[in-house]
């Protein structure tokens, strides 16, 4: 079942067991072998969501993110170099007016993913929301603040975390995570209303042949859809 976002105000304290840091080290060692064989292509990235705060579970996804535009072929070289092997490939749209990105599921609950055109801010941010972290941070076993879907704010401890809802305290949530209040609202709005709608799902969700490039694939639902098309073009 899916984590409901929380409306009260209120605060607690997170104590993690040995369990709970030994499983963290695991899925971060899996993140950096990831992001390793990114650098050994100069093709930086981060890690987002529960990885990059520290508030892991044994369903936590392991997210890599590109932040801007990068050629398909060198990500994919990069992760077959390293024995990475794409077990399914996705382009990607969340909205009608968000960018389209390219998934490259990689199992074990891990993923590559990057943005085919470039991004808004708000998309942009989404990942800071959600607290990110580059390769040297995971080096040096830095953890970071960010909103789980509960809508609670994270914030790193020495023995867990502290958390906080982060409704009604949009403007302390934007200045600890250095990003737009524009955004934390944005976030708040689809967080809720997914609590009462249900899940929502992505506009868009197309996965590739074998054969394909994620830029083939772009310019053929270019052709097909408008709201792809129309994207593509204010981007």
């Amino acid at each position: 079942m899916a984590k409901k976002p929380a409306r009260r105000v209120e605060y607690r304290e997170v104590v993690y067991d040995a369990r709970r840091w030994t499983m963290l080290g695991k899925f971060r060692e899996r993140a950096k072998y990831v992001m390793n064989a990114l650098e050994s292509a100069h093709i930086e990235s981060i890690v987002h969501g529960s990885i990059a705060r520290g508030d892991v579970t044994e369903k936590s996804d392991i997210d890599v993110f590109l932040r801007t535009p990068v050629s398909s072929f060198a990500v994919e070289t990069a992760l077959e170099r390293a024995g990475i092997q794409a077990e399914k490939r996705l382009v990607v749209q969340a909205t009608p007016t968000y960018a389209m990105k390219a998934h490259v599921e990689i199992g074990e609950n891990t993923s590559v993913s990057f943005p085919l055109m470039k991004m808004r801010t708000v998309e942009r941010e989404f990942y800071g929301f959600g607290g990110e972290i580059t390769l040297e941070g995971l080096r040096r076993g830095l953890r970071v603040p960010g909103v789980d879907k509960r809508l609670m704010l994270i914030e790193p401890t020495v023995k867990g975390h502290g958390e906080s809802t982060i409704v009604g305290c949009e403007d302390r949530v934007a200045h600890v995570l250095d990003v737009s209040v524009e955004t934390v609202l944005d976030r708040v709005r689809a967080l809720l209303r997914r609590d009462e709608v249900g899940r929502t799902g992505v506009f868009l969700e197309e996965e590739l042949s074998p054969d394909e490039t994620f830029e083939m694939a772009l310019k053929k639902l270019a052709v097909k859809k408008p709201a792809v098309r129309r994207r593509w073009r204010s981007a």
